[in-house]
C-alpha cells in the first residue's frame, strides 16, 4: 500500500483550514496530513494542531517557500497539494490517487470550473497558459491551479526555484521539460468561506509569474532565446552594412559611425550565438543529472 501524504499550505486560512483538513479525513481516511504555516497572523496554526495532524513551520515567506520545505522534508509514494482556502473540492482524491497510479502518471493538475476564480486571475491564467504553451509544449489547460497530485520520483527530482505563486507555472514547466507523464481532471472547486479573501494580488503577483516564466524560458531553453537575439542583432548588422558596401564600390568614402554600427551588430550576433550554443550544452548536462535522479527515484518500487 503506497504512503499518501496530503501538503496544505496556509497562511491566514482560521476560517476553512479546519474544513479543509476533516474533508480530506473523511475521503482519504488513510493520507498523512501536513499542514505547512506560512507566518499567519491568526489562529491557523492552533486550529490545524486541534485537529491532531503534523503542523510545521515555514519562515520564509510564500507559497514556493511552503512547497520546497514541504517536499524536502516529507518522505512519502504519492503527494497531494491542496490548497487552505477551502476552494478544493477533496472528495476527488480517491479518483486522483486511482488515476495516478494505474495510468503511471507523475502529475495531474486539478482543473478549475470557470468562474470559480476572480476575472482578473482567469484572464492572467488564460494569457500565461498560452504563453508556457507556446514557449514550452502544448499539453495542459490550467497551469496556475494550485491542487496537484505528484509521484515521488516527481517530488525529490524538482528543483523549486520559485518563493511565491510562481510556483504552479515553474511545476508545469518542469513537467514539460523532462517531458514527463502528466494529466488532467477535471473537479468542483467550491466558493470561498465568507469572509475570506485570496491573498493573490492580480497584478503585482501577475507579474512575478510573468517574469518567472521568462526567466525559466531563458534558462530552460537558452538556445532558442539567444538565437533569436543573434537573428535580430544579425539583420541589423546586414540591413546597415549592405548599403556601406555599395558606397564602396562606387569609391566613396564609407561612413565611419555607420560601419561601426554595423560591425558592432554583426559581433553581437555572433557572441549571442556562442553563449546559446554554451548555455546550450550547460542546460544539457542539468537535464540528464535531472533525469538519473528522477530514474533512480523511480526505479523504487512503491
Amino acid at each position: 500500500m503506497p504512503k499518501i501524504s496530503a501538503i496544505i499550505p496556509c497562511y491566514n486560512e482560521d476560517m476553512s483550514i479546519g474544513d479543509v483538513i476533516e474533508s480530506i479525513k473523511q475521503y482519504c481516511p488513510e493520507c498523512h496530513i501536513y499542514v505547512f504555516d506560512n507566518n499567519s497572523t491568526d489562529n491557523s496554526y492552533k486550529i490545524a494542531k486541534s485537529y491532531g495532524v503534523t503542523v510545521k513551520k515555514t519562515y520564509y515567506q510564500g507559497k514556493g517557500e511552503v512547497v520546497r520545505q514541504a517536499f524536502a522534508e516529507v518522505d512519502s509514494d504519492i503527494y497531494i497539494l491542496i490548497d487552505a482556502d477551502g476552494e478544493c473540492d477533496a472528495s476527488a482524491i480517491p479518483i486522483l490517487i486511482e488515476t495516478l497510479i494505474y495510468k503511471n502518471i507523475d502529475m495531474i493538475t486539478i482543473v478549475r470550473d470557470k468562474g470559480i476564480y476572480r476575472k482578473g486571475h482567469s484572464f492572467g491564467n488564460k494569457i500565461f497558459t498560452k504563453i508556457v504553451k507556446l514557449l514550452f509544449g502544448n499539453h495542459f489547460s490550467d497551469m496556475l491551479s494550485g491542487y496537484r497530485v505528484f509521484t515521488k520520483a516527481f517530488v525529490k527530482s524538482f528543483p523549486a526555484h520559485s518563493s511565491k505563486f510562481e510556483i504552479e507555472a515553474e511545476l508545469t514547466i518542469y513537467a514539460l521539460k523532462m517531458r514527463l507523464p502528466i494529466g488532467e481532471v477535471v473537479a468542483q472547486y467550491k466558493s470561498r468561506p465568507e469572509g475570506s479573501f485570496s491573498k493573490l494580488n492580480t497584478f503585482r503577483d501577475g507579474f512575478k509569474i510573468l517574469s518567472f516564466i521568462i526567466y525559466l524560458f531563458i534558462t530552460e531553453r537558452p538556445i532558442l532565446f539567444w538565437w533569436t537575439l543573434a537573428l535580430i542583432f544579425g539583420v541589423m548588422g546586414f540591413y546597415y552594412s549592405l548599403p556601406l558596401i555599395f558606397i564602396f564600390m562606387n569609391g566613396n568614402i564609407v561612413p565611419i559611425a555607420t560601419s561601426v554600427l554595423s560591425i558592432g551588430f554583426i559581433l553581437l550576433s555572433g557572441i549571442f550565438m556562442i553563449t546559446g550554443l554554451i548555455l546550450s550544452f550547460l542546460q544539457r548536462i542539468i537535464m540528464e543529472n535531472r533525469r538519473f535522479q528522477y530514474l533512480n527515484i523511480k526505479n523504487r518500487k512503491i
